[in-house]
């Protein structure tokens, strides 16, 4: 095993952790949801004379699923990339996904930047049966 089917079996490795704790905070938004129920069942904010208006129980419920949905999407991503970085296909796919994961501070970054760097190199594209870059063209 070379230095760099070794370095992408890590970065694939790190994709599934970075997901799973990705996982776990794409969970917070559905506080908003429940909130948003308690509004529209009339439960939230009982003790005082003028409860929270209906819609924005709604709101805050349409809010959270789609931060929610949002969040689970984006943890779907970074799994697809992990597996596509083990079996070396969807270059573009795996770019763009460590682009992504940028968004996600600081262990997405982290990852991000490392995926990014390792998939630049040369022998890495040749492994994803890319050939190596070309210079720019230049017209004169």
């Amino acid at each position: 095993m070379t230095k760099d089917e070794e370095n992408l079996k890590l970065l694939s490795i790190f994709h599934y952790v970075v997901a799973g704790i990705a996982g776990l905070f794409s969970f917070f938004p559905l506080i908003y949801v429940g909130m948003g129920m308690l509004i529209l069942c009339g439960k939230f904010g009982a003790p005082h004379p003028d409860p929270p208006p209906r819609p924005l129980g709604w709101v805050m419920i349409f809010i959270g699923a789609f931060f929610f949905l949002a969040g689970l999407a984006f943890v779907v991503c970074i799994v697809l990339a992990g597996r596509c970085l083990t079996r070396r296909r969807h270059y573009t796919f795996c770019l763009v996904a460590a682009a992504l994961a940028c968004t996600f501070m600081p262990f997405g970054t982290v990852l991000g930047v490392f995926t990014i760097i390792a998939l630049q190199k040369d022998t890495v594209r040749q492994l994803f049966g890319h050939g190596p870059s070309s210079p720019p063209v230049v017209a004169t």
